[in-house]
Protein backbone atom coordinates (compact mmCIF):
# COMPACT_ATOMS: atom_id res chain seq x y z
CA UNK A 1 0.00 0.00 0.00
CA UNK A 2 1.09 3.82 -1.06
CA UNK A 3 1.50 6.49 1.65
CA UNK A 4 -0.96 7.97 0.22
CA UNK A 5 -3.14 5.25 0.05
CA UNK A 6 -2.24 4.84 3.93
CA UNK A 7 -3.32 8.22 4.45
CA UNK A 8 -6.51 8.33 2.82
CA UNK A 9 -7.36 4.97 4.79
CA UNK A 10 -6.51 6.97 7.73
CA UNK A 11 -8.53 9.80 6.95
CA UNK A 12 -11.63 7.32 6.64
CA UNK A 13 -11.08 5.94 9.59
CA UNK A 14 -10.29 8.88 11.97
CA UNK A 15 -13.48 10.50 12.92
CA UNK A 16 -13.67 13.80 11.12
CA UNK A 17 -13.83 17.27 13.28
CA UNK A 18 -16.79 18.86 12.86
CA UNK A 19 -15.15 21.95 13.96
CA UNK A 20 -12.94 23.18 16.30
CA UNK A 21 -14.66 26.40 17.06
CA UNK A 22 -17.82 26.78 19.67
CA UNK A 23 -21.14 25.46 18.43
CA UNK A 24 -22.80 27.78 18.27
CA UNK A 25 -20.16 30.04 16.12
CA UNK A 26 -20.87 27.53 13.50
CA UNK A 27 -24.29 26.71 12.30
CA UNK A 28 -24.17 23.43 10.07
CA UNK A 29 -27.82 22.53 8.45
CA UNK A 30 -28.99 18.68 9.39
CA UNK A 31 -27.69 17.25 6.25
CA UNK A 32 -24.30 18.89 6.06
CA UNK A 33 -23.92 17.82 9.63
CA UNK A 34 -25.21 14.28 8.89
CA UNK A 35 -22.54 13.75 5.97
CA UNK A 36 -19.78 14.82 7.97
CA UNK A 37 -20.33 13.02 11.16
CA UNK A 38 -20.58 10.05 8.64
CA UNK A 39 -17.71 10.35 6.32
CA UNK A 40 -19.90 11.10 3.46
CA UNK A 41 -18.66 13.60 0.62
CA UNK A 42 -19.11 17.25 1.16
CA UNK A 43 -17.97 19.62 -1.51
CA UNK A 44 -17.84 23.51 0.20
CA UNK A 45 -19.73 26.49 -2.52
CA UNK A 46 -19.39 30.08 -2.18
CA UNK A 47 -21.47 32.36 -2.09
CA UNK A 48 -20.25 35.92 -3.33
CA UNK A 49 -20.98 34.10 -6.57
CA UNK A 50 -24.62 33.82 -5.74
CA UNK A 51 -24.57 38.19 -4.19
CA UNK A 52 -22.03 40.01 -6.78
CA UNK A 53 -21.49 37.46 -9.64
CA UNK A 54 -24.61 37.85 -11.11
CA UNK A 55 -28.09 39.48 -10.93
CA UNK A 56 -31.55 38.06 -10.00
CA UNK A 57 -32.83 35.35 -10.81
CA UNK A 58 -30.26 34.17 -12.63
CA UNK A 59 -27.89 34.00 -9.54
CA UNK A 60 -30.56 32.39 -7.26
CA UNK A 61 -31.70 29.47 -10.64
CA UNK A 62 -27.30 29.01 -10.73
CA UNK A 63 -26.66 28.44 -7.56
CA UNK A 64 -29.51 26.14 -6.98
CA UNK A 65 -28.30 24.07 -10.06
CA UNK A 66 -24.81 24.01 -9.14
CA UNK A 67 -25.88 22.13 -5.62
CA UNK A 68 -28.30 19.59 -7.66
CA UNK A 69 -24.52 19.27 -9.83
CA UNK A 70 -22.86 18.50 -6.77
CA UNK A 71 -25.95 16.10 -5.78
CA UNK A 72 -25.85 14.58 -8.97
CA UNK A 73 -22.50 13.46 -8.98
CA UNK A 74 -22.93 11.69 -5.18
CA UNK A 75 -21.74 14.87 -2.77
CA UNK A 76 -23.49 16.88 -0.51
CA UNK A 77 -23.43 20.93 -1.03
CA UNK A 78 -22.40 23.18 1.72
CA UNK A 79 -22.94 26.45 0.23
CA UNK A 80 -21.34 28.94 2.95
CA UNK A 81 -22.78 32.54 4.11
CA UNK A 82 -23.66 34.50 7.47
CA UNK A 83 -26.78 35.38 7.81
CA UNK A 84 -27.41 37.96 10.95
CA UNK A 85 -23.90 37.01 11.75
CA UNK A 86 -24.34 34.02 12.13
CA UNK A 87 -21.96 31.11 9.68
CA UNK A 88 -24.28 29.18 7.74
CA UNK A 89 -22.46 25.79 6.99
CA UNK A 90 -25.01 24.51 4.47
CA UNK A 91 -28.29 27.06 3.43
CA UNK A 92 -31.79 26.05 3.28
CA UNK A 93 -33.65 27.06 -0.44
CA UNK A 94 -35.10 30.01 1.57
CA UNK A 95 -31.69 31.69 2.72
CA UNK A 96 -29.74 30.39 -0.82
CA UNK A 97 -33.35 32.95 -2.34
CA UNK A 98 -32.69 35.54 0.46
CA UNK A 99 -29.58 35.87 -0.70
CA UNK A 100 -29.73 36.10 -4.18
CA UNK A 101 -32.47 38.97 -3.76
CA UNK A 102 -30.32 40.97 -1.53
CA UNK A 103 -27.51 40.89 -4.16
CA UNK A 104 -24.77 43.65 -3.43
CA UNK A 105 -26.14 44.80 -0.46
CA UNK A 106 -25.12 41.65 1.45
CA UNK A 107 -21.48 41.90 2.35
CA UNK A 108 -18.67 40.69 0.37
CA UNK A 109 -17.12 39.35 3.35
CA UNK A 110 -13.03 37.81 3.08
CA UNK A 111 -11.57 36.58 6.04
CA UNK A 112 -10.86 40.01 7.54
CA UNK A 113 -14.40 41.01 7.11
CA UNK A 114 -15.95 37.94 9.03
CA UNK A 115 -15.29 39.29 12.46
CA UNK A 116 -17.05 42.74 11.28
CA UNK A 117 -20.20 41.04 9.78
CA UNK A 118 -20.66 38.63 12.38
CA UNK A 119 -20.15 41.08 15.47
CA UNK A 120 -22.56 43.73 13.91
CA UNK A 121 -25.47 40.88 12.66
CA UNK A 122 -25.20 41.63 9.72
CA UNK A 123 -25.33 39.29 6.19
CA UNK A 124 -22.26 38.61 4.26
CA UNK A 125 -21.68 36.43 1.11
CA UNK A 126 -17.79 34.26 1.90
CA UNK A 127 -15.26 35.29 -0.77
CA UNK A 128 -13.03 31.90 -1.72
CA UNK A 129 -10.41 33.11 1.29
CA UNK A 130 -13.24 32.98 3.96
CA UNK A 131 -14.89 30.18 2.55
CA UNK A 132 -12.03 28.09 2.41
CA UNK A 133 -11.32 29.04 6.20
CA UNK A 134 -15.22 28.34 7.23
CA UNK A 135 -14.92 25.08 5.51
CA UNK A 136 -11.78 23.90 7.29
CA UNK A 137 -13.13 24.63 10.55
CA UNK A 138 -16.25 22.71 9.24
CA UNK A 139 -14.17 19.79 8.66
CA UNK A 140 -14.59 20.07 4.98
CA UNK A 141 -11.52 19.47 2.70
CA UNK A 142 -12.78 20.24 -1.08
CA UNK A 143 -14.30 23.25 -2.66
CA UNK A 144 -15.68 24.30 -6.00
CA UNK A 145 -15.75 27.52 -7.44
CA UNK A 146 -15.64 29.31 -10.55
CA UNK A 147 -11.94 30.69 -10.48
CA UNK A 148 -9.66 32.35 -7.49
CA UNK A 149 -8.69 35.87 -7.01
CA UNK A 150 -5.21 36.58 -7.98
CA UNK A 151 -2.49 39.86 -8.20
CA UNK A 152 -4.48 42.61 -9.69
CA UNK A 153 -2.64 44.25 -13.08
CA UNK A 154 -0.84 47.16 -11.83
CA UNK A 155 0.31 45.42 -8.87
CA UNK A 156 3.55 47.46 -8.82
CA UNK A 157 1.72 50.50 -8.28
CA UNK A 158 -1.44 49.49 -6.24
CA UNK A 159 0.06 46.40 -4.27
CA UNK A 160 -3.75 44.85 -4.76
CA UNK A 161 -3.33 41.08 -4.80
CA UNK A 162 -6.38 38.94 -3.53
CA UNK A 163 -6.50 37.68 -0.23
CA UNK A 164 -7.16 34.24 -1.65
CA UNK A 165 -3.71 33.75 -2.14
CA UNK A 166 -2.41 33.91 0.97
CA UNK A 167 -5.46 31.87 2.51
CA UNK A 168 -4.34 29.04 0.51
CA UNK A 169 -0.63 29.18 1.37
CA UNK A 170 -2.05 28.70 4.92
CA UNK A 171 -5.23 26.60 5.15
CA UNK A 172 -5.66 22.93 3.96
CA UNK A 173 -8.74 23.22 1.34
CA UNK A 174 -8.58 21.74 -2.50
CA UNK A 175 -9.98 24.83 -4.42
CA UNK A 176 -11.69 23.13 -7.43
CA UNK A 177 -11.66 26.16 -10.22
CA UNK A 178 -11.42 27.30 -13.54
CA UNK A 179 -7.79 28.83 -12.91
CA UNK A 180 -7.25 32.61 -12.19
CA UNK A 181 -9.94 35.37 -13.57
CA UNK A 182 -8.84 36.29 -16.56
CA UNK A 183 -9.18 40.23 -15.91
CA UNK A 184 -5.95 39.36 -13.52
CA UNK A 185 -2.42 39.00 -13.91
CA UNK A 186 -1.97 35.05 -14.70
CA UNK A 187 1.63 35.07 -14.40
CA UNK A 188 2.81 37.07 -11.29
CA UNK A 189 -0.30 35.15 -9.73
CA UNK A 190 1.06 31.59 -10.12
CA UNK A 191 4.35 33.26 -8.86
CA UNK A 192 2.78 34.33 -5.76
CA UNK A 193 1.04 30.92 -5.31
CA UNK A 194 4.36 29.61 -5.58
CA UNK A 195 5.84 31.29 -2.73
CA UNK A 196 3.20 30.58 -0.48
CA UNK A 197 4.10 26.96 -0.78
CA UNK A 198 0.94 26.36 -2.91
CA UNK A 199 0.38 22.97 -4.88
CA UNK A 200 -1.11 23.92 -7.99
CA UNK A 201 -2.43 21.08 -10.52
CA UNK A 202 -4.37 21.60 -14.27
CA UNK A 203 -7.15 19.05 -14.18
CA UNK A 204 -6.66 17.41 -17.58
CA UNK A 205 -4.19 15.96 -20.08
CA UNK A 206 -1.71 18.59 -19.86
CA UNK A 207 -0.45 20.69 -17.44
CA UNK A 208 -1.54 24.08 -19.27
CA UNK A 209 -3.53 26.61 -16.84
CA UNK A 210 -6.61 27.92 -17.43
CA UNK A 211 -7.35 31.33 -17.81
CA UNK A 212 -11.38 31.13 -16.49
CA UNK A 213 -12.75 31.99 -19.89
CA UNK A 214 -10.63 30.18 -21.86
CA UNK A 215 -9.13 26.87 -21.77
CA UNK A 216 -4.92 28.29 -22.27
CA UNK A 217 -3.48 31.12 -20.52
CA UNK A 218 0.28 30.69 -21.56
CA UNK A 219 1.17 29.77 -18.37
CA UNK A 220 1.76 26.30 -16.90
CA UNK A 221 0.55 24.42 -13.73
CA UNK A 222 3.58 22.01 -11.69
CA UNK A 223 1.46 19.03 -12.93
CA UNK A 224 -1.22 17.95 -14.33
CA UNK A 225 -3.83 15.06 -12.87
CA UNK A 226 -6.39 13.21 -15.18
CA UNK A 227 -8.94 11.15 -12.75
CA UNK A 228 -10.82 12.21 -9.70
CA UNK A 229 -8.84 9.12 -7.75
CA UNK A 230 -5.67 11.14 -8.85
CA UNK A 231 -6.64 14.39 -7.20
CA UNK A 232 -7.90 12.77 -3.91
CA UNK A 233 -4.35 11.29 -3.43
CA UNK A 234 -2.84 14.54 -3.81
CA UNK A 235 -5.24 16.09 -1.49
CA UNK A 236 -4.59 12.86 1.05
CA UNK A 237 -0.84 13.40 0.65
CA UNK A 238 -1.12 17.07 1.98
CA UNK A 239 -3.09 15.94 4.75
CA UNK A 240 -0.66 13.65 5.65
CA UNK A 241 2.56 15.60 5.09
CA UNK A 242 0.18 18.44 7.55
CA UNK A 243 1.17 20.77 4.80
CA UNK A 244 -1.55 23.04 6.26
CA UNK A 245 -1.47 24.82 2.90
CA UNK A 246 -4.21 24.19 0.04
CA UNK A 247 -4.23 22.95 -3.18
CA UNK A 248 -5.58 24.77 -6.74
CA UNK A 249 -6.83 22.23 -8.94
CA UNK A 250 -7.54 24.11 -12.42
CA UNK A 251 -10.16 22.82 -14.17
CA UNK A 252 -9.81 24.11 -18.59
CA UNK A 253 -13.30 25.17 -19.03
CA UNK A 254 -15.15 22.82 -21.77
CA UNK A 255 -14.49 23.41 -25.64
CA UNK A 256 -18.07 24.27 -25.96
CA UNK A 257 -18.29 27.00 -23.19
CA UNK A 258 -15.04 28.25 -23.77
CA UNK A 259 -14.71 31.99 -25.65
CA UNK A 260 -12.40 33.32 -27.95
CA UNK A 261 -8.98 34.67 -26.81
CA UNK A 262 -9.23 38.03 -28.63
CA UNK A 263 -12.82 38.33 -27.91
CA UNK A 264 -12.04 38.35 -23.94
CA UNK A 265 -9.18 40.03 -23.89
CA UNK A 266 -10.26 43.02 -25.68
CA UNK A 267 -13.14 43.57 -23.73
CA UNK A 268 -11.22 42.97 -20.55
CA UNK A 269 -8.74 45.47 -21.83
CA UNK A 270 -11.39 47.87 -22.26
CA UNK A 271 -13.13 47.44 -19.05
CA UNK A 272 -9.11 47.82 -16.62
CA UNK A 273 -9.12 51.01 -18.56
CA UNK A 274 -12.26 52.11 -17.40
CA UNK A 275 -11.66 50.85 -13.96
CA UNK A 276 -8.88 52.46 -13.57
CA UNK A 277 -10.45 56.00 -14.72
CA UNK A 278 -13.21 55.70 -12.47
CA UNK A 279 -10.33 55.03 -9.37
CA UNK A 280 -12.48 51.12 -8.49
CA UNK A 281 -10.07 49.02 -6.58
CA UNK A 282 -9.98 46.45 -3.57
CA UNK A 283 -12.80 44.39 -2.90
CA UNK A 284 -14.79 46.47 -5.78
CA UNK A 285 -13.13 45.42 -8.18
CA UNK A 286 -13.59 41.89 -9.42
CA UNK A 287 -17.30 42.44 -9.66
CA UNK A 288 -16.91 45.86 -11.23
CA UNK A 289 -14.79 44.26 -13.99
CA UNK A 290 -16.46 40.95 -14.50
CA UNK A 291 -19.92 42.61 -15.29
CA UNK A 292 -18.26 45.06 -17.38
CA UNK A 293 -16.70 42.39 -19.42
CA UNK A 294 -20.02 40.59 -19.52
CA UNK A 295 -21.68 43.75 -21.08
CA UNK A 296 -19.16 44.16 -23.77
CA UNK A 297 -19.18 40.33 -24.75
CA UNK A 298 -23.06 40.51 -25.16
CA UNK A 299 -23.74 38.18 -22.10
CA UNK A 300 -21.63 35.60 -23.31
CA UNK A 301 -19.15 36.01 -20.83
CA UNK A 302 -21.81 34.81 -18.22
CA UNK A 303 -22.67 31.91 -20.10
CA UNK A 304 -18.99 30.77 -19.89
CA UNK A 305 -19.40 31.39 -16.32
CA UNK A 306 -22.11 29.52 -15.50
CA UNK A 307 -21.01 26.69 -17.31
CA UNK A 308 -17.75 26.29 -15.71
CA UNK A 309 -18.75 26.56 -12.16
CA UNK A 310 -21.15 23.61 -12.96
CA UNK A 311 -18.27 21.84 -14.39
CA UNK A 312 -16.01 22.37 -11.80
CA UNK A 313 -18.87 21.37 -9.16
CA UNK A 314 -19.18 17.93 -11.27
CA UNK A 315 -15.56 17.51 -10.96
CA UNK A 316 -15.15 18.67 -6.81
CA UNK A 317 -18.13 16.33 -6.48
CA UNK A 318 -15.98 13.46 -7.94
CA UNK A 319 -12.63 13.99 -6.14
CA UNK A 320 -14.94 14.83 -2.59
CA UNK A 321 -16.30 10.84 -3.05
CA UNK A 322 -13.19 9.26 -3.78
CA UNK A 323 -11.65 11.49 -0.74
CA UNK A 324 -14.62 10.39 1.55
Amino acid sequence: MSATQTARLQLRLRPRPLSTLAPSTLQLSDEVRSALETNKPVVALESTIISHGMPYPQNYETAMEVEKVVRDNGAIPATIAIIDGQIQIGLSQDQIRHLAKLGRVAVKASRRDLAVVMSKKQTGATTVSATMLLAHRAGISVFATGGIGGVHRGYENTMDASADLTELGRTPVAVVCAGVKSILDIGRTLEFLETQGVTVATYGSTPDFPAFFTRTSGFKSMLNIETPNEAAELIAANHAVDLQSGIVIAVPISEADAMSDSVVGEAIDIAVKEAEEQNIFGKESTPFLLKRVNELTGGNSLKSNIALVKQNASVAAKIAKDLS
